[in-house]
């Protein structure tokens, strides 16, 4: 047996002993492919009818026909990985996080500046001041 040949019935054998695409069918079926459905056809059945003379009558001849008519689906639905689903999920949650962000941003910059905006330290220490003055006045 020469080496081509050898080579050439370890292939026959791989093919012969190989999975056979039902099984990998089945088997994407599992991971949550969902069958392609890409037209049906339907049959439409019509009863005509046709005047027609007999001996100085008119009778109405009726006649079935039937069309075929066909209708494309267009949903193909291709499961989605892992990676995509993360992925997916964390855009999500990072817009999220973002909207928060800026709904702080917003009401802190809305909210009124009454008491709020004054800086309490600086007025303490003026006030102090000035009672230090005043105290200073009236020992005098």
């Amino acid at each position: 047996m020469s080496q081509n040949m050898r080579i050439y019935s370890f292939i026959l054998l791989l093919t012969l002993f190989s999975c056979s695409s039902n099984y990998h069918y089945r088997k994407a079926i599992k991971k949550g492919l969902d069958p392609i459905i890409s037209s049906d056809t339907i049959r439409v059945s019509t009863i005509d009818s046709i005047p027609v003379i007999k001996n100085d009558t008119i009778i109405y001849e009726r006649f079935f026909s039937s069309k075929d008519t066909i209708i494309k689906y267009n949903n193909v639905y291709v499961p989605k990985t892992r990676l995509e689903i993360r992925t997916e999920y964390k855009t999500i949650r990072d817009t999220i996080r973002l909207t928060r962000v800026v709904e702080k941003a917003k009401a802190k910059a809305s909210r009124p500046r009454g008491f709020a905006g004054i800086n309490w330290t600086l007025v303490l220490i003026v006030l102090g001041i000035v009672l230090s003055i005043l105290m200073y006045l009236k020992s005098k």
